[in-house]
């Protein structure tokens, strides 16, 4: 093994040994934001949260993103949802960048937004390690674009990673959001490329029993073949 591959393998077990997993309860932190002291999770009980991570303030990729979750809180608040953000700079330094957004930029033929959610300053990278939000491969000093989706009960659901080059698909987040409160809802799922509205599909049986039951019982499914069943909600 070269001295290289050696202190990259060092760099990520160093920055990614307690990263958490999709039904793993939320690791707890305190820190300073752009609005306070938050607890997280505690200060969150019983809402969803989406919790975003970006490399740094004053980058042309971030701001777009700032600027479209600024557009959409009203959006997620609608679904009972707060949004978190985060990067490894100070909260000074986001102050001034978020009050540079809401007064200077224009996107997509929009500005003067109102960015009315918090964003950690977190220039130890207490809580971008504790999340797995440093990717040392791609920068050891800057957080990836994470997303955590984090349900009323603090518990992960989801977990989506963007390189550092690359916007988030902010619809693709709605989506993703609205696709987990569904099956929480009806104890369904959600097949490819689902919309909400759409028709969700039903677990297959998988004892014989279940078989022998499911061919008396369809509950308004419609079924291509027995473990392919999709209905309305």
């Amino acid at each position: 093994m070269t001295r290289e591959l050696m202190q990259n393998t060092k760099l990520k077990e160093r920055f990614c040994s307690a990263m958490p997993l999709i039904g793993d309860a939320a690791p707890s932190f305190t820190a300073e934001t752009t609005k306070g002291k938050i607890n997280f999770p505690e200060d969150y009980a019983g809402k969803w949260v989406i919790l975003f991570s970006h490399p740094a303030d004053f980058t042309p990729v971030c701001t777009s993103e700032l600027f479209t979750f600024a557009q959409m809180t009203e959006e997620f608040r609608a679904l009972d949802t707060e949004l978190v953000g985060l990067s490894v700079d100070s909260v000074s330094s986001h102050l001034a960048w978020l009050k540079s957004i809401e007064e200077d930029v224009r996107f997509n033929g929009q500005q003067k937004v109102k960015i009315d959610y918090p964003v950690i300053a977190d220039i130890k990278m207490a809580v971008a390690k504790q999340y797995g939000m440093i990717h040392p491969s791609a920068s050891d000093t800057k957080a990836i674009r994470a997303v955590f989706f984090i349900d009323p009960q603090a518990v992960i659901r989801a977990i989506l990673y963007y390189p550092l080059s690359t916007g988030r698909n902010f619809q693709e987040l709605k989506r993703l959001l609205i696709a987990l409160q569904t099956t929480d809802e009806y104890h369904v799922s959600t097949p490819a490329n689902w919309q909400p509205g759409e028709d969700v599909v039903v677990s297959a049986p998988t004892t014989l029993s279940e078989l022998a039951a499911e061919k008396n019982k369809k509950d308004g499914c419609e079924c291509s073949t027995w473990y392919f069943c999709t209905k309305k909600i």
